[in-house]
């Protein structure tokens, strides 16, 4: 399936919050229960602090959200959740390539983190990702750019 990605608007907060919610909330529910006054607080902070992006289909439906952060020493990939049914279709491969080969061109590594429980991590490693720290909940990993 043929993507588009554009740049978030405030409109699209709602949009984002669902999308985590039906996305990643199993992963939290799994741990924490789903604390739906907390959950919106943190989309909020991480809503206000980076650059999200809406993925679309090529009708233009919203289909789920990311967040790329590019700085001087890296860039950061994440808030990237995809509704449950465009899951396992090649899209999140695709849209994760595409991030790769901008980091690539500007010789960056990239880097993110996920819930140890989340089975996205073998995304992640068919990437060639590598576990650089971890915490109790977390695995933070780390891309280093591919020379062409």
């Amino acid at each position: 399936m043929n993507t588009t990605v554009r740049s978030a608007t405030k409109d699209d907060f709602e949009f984002a919050f669902e999308t985590k919610r039906v996305a990643l909330g199993p992963h939290v529910v799994a741990r924490w229960g789903w604390d739906e006054h907390l959950q919106r607080q943190i989309h909020q902070d991480r809503w206000s602090a980076r650059p999200w992006f809406i993925v679309q289909d090529q009708g233009g439906v919203s289909i789920g959200t990311l967040s790329v952060q590019e700085h001087t020493d890296h860039l950061q990939f994440g808030e990237f959740y995809l509704l449950p049914q465009f899951q396992r279709q090649g899209i999140g491969s695709s849209l994760l390539r595409s991030v790769l080969d901008r980091a690539d061109s500007l010789s960056l590594p990239v880097r993110l983190e996920y819930l140890k429980w989340n089975p996205v991590g073998s995304l992640y490693r068919r990437h060639a990702f590598n576990v650089v720290a971890e915490n109790e909940i977390h695995f933070f990993l780390e891309r280093k750019p591919h020379v062409r």
